[in-house]
């Protein structure tokens, strides 16, 4: 993919409805399903031209996730979207029984992940589901950055027959990409040269990783960024090549420290090339009530935490 972009700030989860969009008038036979939330995930924009497409069950999670196998068994690709605290949260048997174990076609988009969805609170923030979704054998799982990544998974998502878990986000971020961008599953982005340290992020936090890299490099340390926006399957060979070259390695993630990004790269480290290591998450707590811009600072998911743990895994070399 190729950066940088002039776009106005955009939420992850706009790209939802503007690919199904684009996917049924490309002449994919896709169908779309809602858990009683489609005005916040925008998949209601495909009832609008292709209201034989669109399904909504209400608040039932894990009757919209056997229902999309159902779908899916016929040969159609299935979209079902939610809040990520619902599904997985709501649906998390389903989902492995009838999903996962079975291979089935379905892309489970997954909107208001992490803290940032704000005011509502911890109950409302998914910290954990990347954690659950990971540990299912054959889930592809992915968290894009910004917009216009996002919409370039869901077209990716959307022609491999396997099951995806696509997560997107509430707020307004700056967009990183071009409209032109591709995305391709489990491959690293390499945004930043470097060769004191790699900063390794994920969805929201990948453009403040790309801030802390500037502020870095004013200090005398460069710092290689790579977005892994494939959590699985891991892009390995990325993070491999980035421990031998640059000696330090630090994550950032809006998700638990435990079971998301930074555990991943931790167990590919730990097995093939070990190097001193810091992580940027969320320490092993739930979330709290309060704006999105201030929880972010409260939990330490900023550039200045990001540069902070560049500087102690440099540190350690």
């Amino acid at each position: 993919m190729t950066s940088q972009a002039a776009l106005p700030a955009a939420a992850t989860r706009e790209a939802y409805g503007a690919a199904l969009l684009r996917l049924a008038r490309e002449g994919y036979e896709i169908v779309a399903l809602d858990a009683d939330l489609s005005a916040s995930t925008g998949g209601n924009k495909l009832a609008t031209e292709f209201p034989e497409r669109w399904f909504t069950v209400g608040a039932a999670e894990a009757n919209m996730i056997s229902i999309a196998a159902g779908l899916a068994a016929t040969g159609k690709t299935v979209f079902a979207a939610s809040f990520a605290v619902f599904m997985p949260g709501h649906c998390y048997d389903q989902i492995r029984v009838q999903i996962a174990q079975q291979r089935m076609n379905v892309k489970l988009v997954a909107s208001h992940g992490g803290v940032s969805v704000g005011e509502d609170g911890a109950s409302a923030q998914a910290i954990e589901d990347l954690a659950l979704m990971t540990a299912l054998p054959g889930m592809n799982v992915v968290v894009p950055c910004d917009v216009v990544e996002a919409e370039a998974a869901m077209v990716a998502a959307a022609q491999d027959a396997e099951p995806w878990y696509i997560r997107v986000g509430r707020p307004k971020l700056p967009v990183v990409y071009t409209e032109s961008a591709q995305f391709e599953l489990g491959r690293a982005d390499l945004l930043r040269e470097g060769s004191d340290v790699t900063l390794i992020a994920c969805g929201l936090l990948v453009e403040p990783t790309l801030r802390a890299a500037e502020t870095l490099a004013a200090e005398g340390i460069e710092a290689r960024v790579l977005n892994m926006a494939t959590l699985k399957p891991l892009d390995e060979a990325a993070i491999v090549e980035a421990a031998r070259e640059t000696g330090a390695i630090v994550t950032a993630e809006e998700h638990n420290v435990i079971g998301g990004l930074g555990s991943a790269v931790a167990r590919t480290l730990a097995l093939q090339a070990p190097t001193p290591m810091e992580q940027v998450g969320v320490a092993d707590r739930f979330g709290e009530s309060g704006s999105w811009q201030s929880l972010l600072e409260r939990f330490e998911l900023t550039p200045q935490a990001v540069a902070a743990a560049a500087r102690r895994a440099v540190a350690r070399k």
